[in-house]
C-alpha cells in the first residue's frame, strides 16, 4: 500500500488549498498537531479516495496526497484510515 506524502512533497497548489481550508474551517493548532503526528508516522493510504477522522475535522485524500479538510459532520467518501 502507498503511504501519505510529507508536507514538503505536496504540490504547491495542494499546499495552498489545504492552508486556505485550514483557515476557513478554523482548524486549531491542537488539531494541526494531531495531523502533523499522523503525517510524520507515514500512514498507509488507499490508492483511491480515503479519509482520516480526527474528531473535530477530517482530512480527505486520494492516493498519496491529501486533497481537503472537512468539518465534523461533513460526509467524507472513500476508505476510512
Amino acid at each position: 500500500m502507498p503511504t501519505l506524502e510529507t508536507w514538503g512533497r505536496f504540490p504547491l497548489s495542494i499546499r495552498r488549498h489545504l492552508i486556505d481550508r485550514m483557515r476557513e474551517r478554523s482548524i486549531s493548532i491542537a488539531d494541526l498537531n494531531q495531523l502533523r503526528t499522523c503525517v510524520e508516522s507515514g500512514p498507509e493510504v488507499a490508492e483511491g479516495d480515503w479519509y482520516k477522522d480526527f474528531g473535530s475535522f477530517k482530512i480527505c485524500g486520494k492516493g498519496t496526497l491529501p486533497r481537503t479538510f472537512l468539518l465534523r459532520g461533513q460526509v467524507a467518501k472513500g476508505r476510512a484510515l
